[in-house]
This record gives structure tokens, sequence and C-alpha cells, in this order.
């Protein structure tokens, strides 16, 4: 049984800003598997929240939480409120105790990854590495990364540029640049309610320089689980943006295929931003990286991915049980370490999250940004 570390909030559990949080701890269905304990530390007083271990045992056995939805009659497709307790139920059996510095910060991070489940159900975009197109509100130079031009706005020309049922088209993103632009247009929403002083300068930021890639990831994200220290290879909360590794270091030598960056989005479901209405599971995620291997050809010195294979294998193995099998007893081990490919598989020991957003609470680490906390 993986450890059950859950939450720790500081300061009230109700008042402003704390909306939603009574709601899914009073819920029937767990309310009374919800532990609570008090202490103080150096940083005052807190209490910890967490799912009793038999719940946990019987809801989310191993640390896999993939059927918290069905287990617990959620319909987070259908209801907003069922996907932020589905999103709360995770968060409580965190083998990794997550911190969170007020009640109302535990509840924005709750809405954040809401936002970045329902943002992210209706992208669908063009996979490219080599080029990228935006709709005519961005403009684009090698220094500024695309910035927004005079007049538009950071929401809808976000919105513009991930939704095709608003653009009509379908424009081309690497599956990382694509991930940024899901949790900026999340992040942005979420600001609009709960911090529009720090949407503000969101905005003024992306008028003058993109942040992006190690950038992005610095100011905007916090990792929880590490190889020393990894995560149950199925616990994943709804809103987290996860990679899966390529563990064949052939085809690994293509660029765009070194692995695949995706959100969870709940219900045992990953992004897959290319074939709309056709989300991976944990089990076809595997077994298509498994078959990138299969699917790398060569022009010269160049390799590239001939989808067409990848997909006829794919189709091929999830129809075979025993080759599924086969398949999962290696992708489902844990990566190896960066550089090294061996006996390790396709999961990562870790997931990432947004930082906290609130006034007063403020963590991201962009200058500019920090006057408005």
């Amino acid at each position: 049984m993986n450890p059950i570390a859950g939450v720790r909030v500081r300061g009230p559990l109700a008042g402003a800003g704390a909306g939603g949080l009574s709601d899914w701890l009073s819920d029937d269905r767990w309310a009374a598997a919800v532990e609570e304990t008090h202490g103080i530390d150096a940083q005052g007083a807190y209490r910890d929240l967490r799912l009793a271990r038999d719940a946990a045992g019987r809801w989310t056995p191993d640390g896999d939480t993939t059927e918290i939805a069905r287990t617990l009659a959620l319909d987070p497709d259908a209801r907003t409120s069922d996907l932020e307790k589905e999103i709360f139920v995770a968060l409580l059996r965190s083998p990794l105790r997550i911190d969170f510095p007020s009640a109302a910060e535990l509840a924005a991070a709750v809405r954040v990854r809401r936002r970045i489940v329902q943002a992210a159900r209706r992208t669908v975009l063009a996979f490219d590495t080599e080029q990228a197109e935006r709709p005519e509100c961005w403009s684009w130079t090698e220094e500024t990364g695309f910035i927004l031009k005079p007049g538009h706005d950071l929401i809808p020309s976000l919105e513009r540029t991930l939704w095709p049922d608003l653009s009509g088209r379908l424009f081309s993103f690497s599956c990382y640049r694509a991930t940024e632009y899901v949790l900026l247009l999340a992040l942005a929403q979420e600001l609009a309610e709960s911090h529009p002083a720090a949407l503000g300068a969101l905005q003024r930021q992306w008028r003058t320089r993109a942040i992006q890639s190690g950038a992005f990831h610095d100011v905007f994200l916090r990792e929880y689980g590490s190889l020393q220290a990894p995560l149950p290879p199925r616990y994943y909360v709804p809103g987290d943006r996860l990679w899966f590794r390529n563990p064949d270091a052939a085809s690994a030598e293509v660029e765009g295929y070194e692995g695949s960056w995706v959100f969870y989005l709940g219900s045992g479901r990953f992004t897959n931003f290319w074939k709309p209405g056709q989300p991976y599971t944990l089990v076809s995620k595997c077994v298509e990286l498994y078959h990138w291997r299969d699917g790398l050809r060569r022009d010269g010195a160049r390799p590239w991915m001939d989808e067409s294979v990848v997909e006829a294998r794919v189709a091929e193995s999830l129809a075979d049980p025993e080759a599924t099998s086969r398949i999962l007893s290696r992708m489902m081990r844990l990566r190896d370490p960066g550089g090294v490919y061996a006996e390790g598989g396709c999961i990562d020991a870790s997931r990432e999250a947004l930082r906290c957003l609130l006034p007063g609470t403020w963590d991201l680490g962009l200058p500019s940004l920090a006057a408005t906390a």
C-alpha cells in the first residue's frame, strides 16, 4: 500500500475564496473517509486532510486514481461539480503531501485544474515540430516568440488558437508547446475571476515576450514526485501535466518522438490533441509509444516516423490481449534517467501543476507579476 499524505492547509477551511471546499468535504460518498489532523510547525498552525487508509485501499488500490469517478459514481463529463470533486478526492489520496498556504488557494488549485481539463477537452491541433502557425491575433519574431498584436486580449486569442470550433481550422503545434497554451489559458481564466490585476500583468507580458520552454516551467509550474521518490505509476490528478517517455533510443531520435506531453483528463483518460474525440487511456498511450520503434524510417541519416505503420501495429496489439499484456509489462515501468536507455519504461516519476495564484499567497516566478501579488 502506497503512503497517503493528502494535503496540508493553513488557516481556516472557510472564508473568502474557499468556496466549494465545504461541498467537496461534505459529500456523503466520502465525507466519513476524510481524516483530519492538526498541528503547529515553524510556519504556524495547519491541518492535514487525507483519505483514510481503508477507503483509499478500496477506491484507489496501489495509488491508482484512474477509477475514482466510476467507483464514486461521479459524472465529470456532464457536471462541473463532479469534475472538481474527482480532482479533490485525488488530491486527498496524494502519496506525497501537497502544501497550500490557505483554503482559498486549495480551492483555486482545484478550479484551475478543472479549467485545464475543460480547455484541453476542446483543444484540437495539427502536430508539427518544425512549423508553428497561429491566428491573425499573434505576431512572431525569433526574439519574442508569438506575442499578442495590439488590440487583442490574451484569453480570446488563446481560445481561438486552441479551439477549431471557434477558428474554423487547426493550427500546428508540438505537444509541449500545446500544453503551455492550455495551461496559460486555464491560468488566465482563473485570474480573471480571482486575481484580475495579475491577469493584466500576464497579458502585458505576452504583448512583449512569450515565456516558453524551460522558462515556462520555472515560472508557472511546480513538480511533485521525483526519481528518488516516484509517484505510483497509476496516480494522476485531473489537470496534471505529465510526460510519457519513449524508452526506445533509436526512434527517440526523431524530433517530437522523444516522448509525449499530455494532460490527465480524469476518468482514466489522457489528452490526444491530434484526434478529436479519441483521448488516450493509459493502455493505449503505452502501446502507441511502444510501437514508435516500428514506425522508425530514415531518409539517409535523417530519421522520421511513419505514423501509418504505428497506427496499424497499435490496432493489432490492442486487439490481442496477450500482446497488450507483454507491452505493458515493459512500458509500465518507471522511466530510466535522462540519457539512459536500459530496462525502464515510459512512466515518469513526477507530475506538474500550476503554482499558487491568489493575492497574498502568489508564488509564480515572474518578477513583473510580483507587484500584483
